[in-house]
């Protein structure tokens, strides 16, 4: 069980990417008034060091050193950024990927940037970010792209009980940053497959979008009765649900799935949407999940 005080957990690489994550996850700690908390995880190099010119422990205390000073730098940023902020480091003899994950289990939320050092030119994402997202057990932050600052926080909503944890994650993440709250429902995925089960040439698109616009309402009305500050925007679009959210995303600060829809299938750990702005979210991505 995770604490009120539970840390934010940033996940630290050297990296350029990994520096913009400590950034956006103290000043999340600063709104929240939480602890961050740095973490670094690294392996043992396994070749390339003959005996004869360097010793096992000679490596690891050099790979210990260039972890804590990446660290070092990395609680600088963040200060910088939340001078306020209650900051520990702690390095780790393990693979990043299952220290995050291990670190989730605990934490208010986990932030990662969305590419480190270690990986391939060309990838669109690293390793690191997407093992989370896959297996994280908070909520997880991809800081990519660009926030636009003053934009809105952008979720997008299908009536899932991931989704409706997505919501009110949403909902205070707008709440907190005094933003609107855009609410995209697409009508491709939800009605074609579930409510109306027939053939697109059949399909009375007038109602479909009728019938989103009220199954959005409902999915909204809580929570707008709970955070009367925030001004909510609600989009009913006919389309694919991740290519729909990228576009409203171009102009967020924030933008907030569930890590599950209604479609893709059982047994999955990340839903296809989801997936999809791991890679491709234009802002940075809040990945969550349904509460246990």
């Amino acid at each position: 069980m995770r604490s009120p005080s539970a840390p934010v957990v940033a996940g630290v690489d050297g990296s350029a990417s990994a520096l913009a994550a400590v950034s956006w996850a103290a000043a999340e700690c600063a709104r929240h008034h939480l602890p961050l908390r740095l973490v670094h995880g690294y392996m043992l190099p396994t070749s390339g060091y003959p005996e004869m010119v360097i010793t096992g422990p000679e490596a690891r205390q050099a790979v210990e050193q260039q972890a804590r000073d990446w660290l070092t730098e990395a609680a600088a940023a963040a200060r910088a950024t939340a001078p306020d902020v209650e900051i520990t480091t702690e390095v780790f003899c393990c693979g990043a990927g299952g220290l995050l994950v291990e670190e989730s289990r605990k934490a208010r939320l986990v932030v990662v940037g969305s590419r480190g050092l270690g990986t391939v030119t060309g990838l669109l994402v690293g390793s690191t970010a997407v093992a989370l997202a896959a297996h994280g057990h908070s909520p997880v932050v991809v800081v990519r792209g660009t926030q636009t600052p003053g934009g809105p926080v952008v979720v997008g909503v299908d009536g899932s009980p991931t989704s409706e944890a997505a919501v009110a994650f949403a909902f205070e993440a707008a709440s907190l940053r005094g933003a609107v709250l855009t609410a995209v429902m697409t009508t491709q995925d939800f009605t074609l497959d579930r409510a109306y089960n027939v053939s697109r040439m059949a399909v009375d698109w007038a109602q479909v979008e009728e019938d989103a616009r009220r199954l959005l309402a409902q999915r909204l009305a809580g929570w707008q009765d709970r955070y009367p500050d925030v001004e909510v925007r609600r989009v009913v679009v006919r389309d694919r649900p991740a290519r729909a959210l990228v576009r409203h995303g171009s102009e967020a600060q924030l933008l907030v799935v569930g890590s599950h829809g209604h479609g893709g299938f059982a047994g999955m750990l990340i839903g296809s949407t989801s997936q999809a702005l791991v890679h491709h979210s234009p802002c940075p991505l809040a990945i969550v999940r349904a509460a246990r």
